[in-house]
């Protein structure tokens, strides 16, 4: 399990600064999906900029690993990142 959470910090760390499309578990049944930029990448966590909120949220990498949250890195548009 500590090489998969390394492997999942390493890969997230690859892709700072990119956009993103996350889909988080909020609950019981409840889900929220929003588009963010990949901010840091600290030790325990990471933090994404989500613009249609204009607000900063973070996650652990565990969440990838327990399937909490979701990432999808989105290609690059026209000189976007």
């Amino acid at each position: 399990m500590v090489d998969s959470l390394r492997a999942i910090r390493e890969k997230v760390s690859q892709y700072r600064g990119s956009r993103v499309f996350y889909k988080a578990a909020n609950g019981r049944r409840k889900a929220e999906a929003r588009q963010g930029i990949i901010l840091e990448a600290y030790p325990s966590l990471f933090t994404l900029f989500v613009e249609s909120q204009n607000s900063t949220v973070s996650f652990s990498y565990a969440d990838i690993l327990t399937r909490e949250v979701e990432l999808k890195i989105l290609p690059v548009e026209d000189g976007k990142p």
